[in-house]
């Protein structure tokens, strides 16, 4: 039996799959992977991935369980999973072809770089953060529609119609989806619009109640008619448009219609024999991702032992350096030349680690653009394969736990509040600590860059691992922990996911660092060296799927083909399959 040197919370889900309890030897720390012979989904919230594996089970791919399951979520698990919020989803086909699906929220067109600034040139508290002024233009309708149109098989109302009966007919609450809508209470009792839905007569909801949401299934039942003119025309976009207006923001019908979702290369680099393919700007994940892992590679990991002293220095200081260019250099593509050549390339990467000390922790503000080696985003995530070989890695997000705390009136489609992923003046923090630069400044039509790291990592051509979270600019250091957990510490899905985790970007320069992720041995030794270590972030919520055996390389128990993780730390979520 092994055992770990952390501990996993309880976790309490029901699995319609196979749990290896009885085939497998337990490890200490996890309890096993969920198990199962043909599919496997894994969400944040556990009706959303019923929904999903009864579309595999009808003989949809995982685009199309994708689709229903980005559907189901913006009605079951209305802080992240959006309507009115916008993402990225990343595809490795059967085939082999790799793609990436770009359907992140636009500024608006008459947005400017300075609208959220007072006379003076600072930064209004606030305005980028709540109300309809801090709304960009959603493109998850958008998404989902390209995603289903051009590589699922399903129709639109087959994938449409379980989310519209959640909306219509209700559902019961349970103690997850209570504790997150205990963290929007006061602002739901300042929107009367979003009070009348998601508070129970004034008062927070309780166990077992149930939300129903009557004009939320009108809006579905409007797109399962018409498509993306359900939603971007017609009554749907006349409804969010004069809503904007009337809470004094900028969105215009112009906005609605001119939205498109690009399809873009994903990112991609090696890393000991594995390719990872992950998102590319507007999102800063993958290649952040790949810059630590490229970093990362020239150190022996394994061997130096997992959460050792100098192996968490590495990481550290992998992550300190990695996000000094994230935060400089990255942007929307349409607007900025990102220099990705560069950033991905192993000679840089070598640069960088010829520049970290061994045994001394680097000072942040030394360390910036224009000084060599570096010259010249709240969200939830879902995982799904299918039988055939598929894999969909997708993250999509409202910015903040229900976006701008606003509803469309009519429509019940919460809005987002992305425009907050701006740099909204240059050096000073958004609301997830991170400094930006020009690259990223506020245009018109523009898209603002984000964390968002949906990945799929494969071997020999087939997708072996799915990986992504929410979790603002922690994602991409938590799906980093999770790719060196599986692959360097030889981890199985569930402890890859459970394993405590630390977080570095660059500014402010503290490493956040989760509860017994490090032993005061290990701590004292750390700071000897330099490092500031800071207190927990709020929880990540992974959703990981190891395809061919519970770990990479190890062996099938039965005949299960795909193993799902659904991490404990928030209480909602099921990794479910059949």
């Amino acid at each position: 039996m092994t055992t770990r040197l952390w501990t996993s919370p309880l976790r309490l889900t029901v699995a319609a799959a196979v749990v290896l309890a009885a085939a497998a030897p337990l490890h200490a720390a996890s309890v096993a992977p969920v198990a199962a012979p043909n599919g496997m989904v894994v969400t944040a919230q556990h009706l959303a991935s019923q929904v999903g594996v009864d579309v595999l089970r009808k003989g949809g791919n995982a685009v199309d369980a994708a689709v229903a399951v980005g559907y189901a979520l913006a009605v079951v698990y209305p802080a992240a999973g959006n309507l009115g919020g916008g993402g990225f989803m990343t595809l490795q086909l059967a085939d082999g072809r790799k793609t990436f699906l770009d359907f992140r929220e636009k500024a608006p067109l008459a947005a400017t770089a300075n609208m959220y600034l007072d006379k003076e040139g600072n930064v209004i508290k606030g305005l980028s953060t709540n109300g309809h002024l801090a709304v960009g233009v959603p493109g998850t309708v958008s998404g989902m529609e390209y995603a289903r149109e051009k590589y699922g098989t399903l129709s639109r109302a087959a994938l449409i119609a379980p989310s519209i009966a959640l909306a219509e007919k209700g559902f019961a609450l349970d103690q997850g989806d209570i504790d997150m809508f205990q963290t929007a209470t006061a602002d739901f009792q300042k929107d009367p619009v979003s009070g009348a839905i998601f508070l129970n007569k004034g008062q927070p909801f309780a166990v077992g109640q149930k939300l129903v949401q009557k004009d939320l299934a009108k809006t579905l039942k409007a797109i399962s008619a018409k498509g993306t003119d359900g939603f971007y025309k017609g009554w749907v976009g006349s409804a969010i448009v004069a809503s904007s207006q009337a809470g004094k923001g900028i969105l215009t019908q112009a906005d609605l219609d001119q939205y498109k979702t690009r399809e873009l290369a994903p990112v991609e680099c090696d890393y000991r024999g594995y390719r990872v393919v992950s998102a590319p700007p507007p999102s800063s994940g993958g290649v952040v991702i790949c810059e630590m892992l490229n970093i990362l590679e020239g150190y022996p990991l394994k061997d130096l032992g997992f959460r050792s002293a100098q192996s968490v220095h590495y990481q550290i200081e992998a992550m300190r350096h990695a996000y000094v260019d994230r935060n400089s250099y990255l942007g929307d593509p349409d607007f900025v030349k990102n220099p990705l050549d560069r950033l991905l390339d192993k000679g840089y990467a070598e640069k960088i680690r010829a520049v970290i000390d061994p045994n001394k922790a680097g000072v942040s503000k030394d360390i910036k653009p224009g000084v060599a080696p570096h010259e010249g985003s709240n969200t939830t995530h879902y995982s799904i394969t299918d039988q055939w070989g598929n894999a969909a890695s997708v993250t999509y997000t409202l910015n903040d736990w229900f976006g701008a705390k606003v509803t469309a009136a009519k429509t019940g489609v919460l809005l987002n509040n992305e425009m907050d992923d701006f740099t909204s003046k240059i050096g000073v923090p958004n609301m997830y600590g991170l400094v930006q630069g020009e690259a990223n400044a506020i245009a018109p039509g523009k898209r603002p860059l984000s964390s968002m790291s949906p990945t799929i990592v494969s071997k020999d051509g087939k997708p072996v691992f799915v990986v992504g979270t929410p979790g603002g600019s922690r994602i991409i250091t938590a799906v980093l922990h999770t790719i060196l957990n599986v692959v360097d510490y030889g981890m199985n899905v569930q402890e890859a996911v459970d394993a405590p985790r630390f977080h570095q970007q660059w500014l402010p320069d503290v490493t956040n660092v989760e509860t017994f992720a490090l032993s005061p041995d290990t701590r004292k030794i750390l700071v000897d060296m330099g490092h500031n270590l800071g207190v927990p972030q709020p929880a990540n919520h992974l959703a990981a799927i190891i395809v061919g055996a519970p770990s990479l390389g190890g062996k099938p128990v039965g005949n299960n083909r795909f193993y799902g993780a659904n991490d404990p730390r928030r209480n909602s979520g099921l990794a479910l399959g059949y």
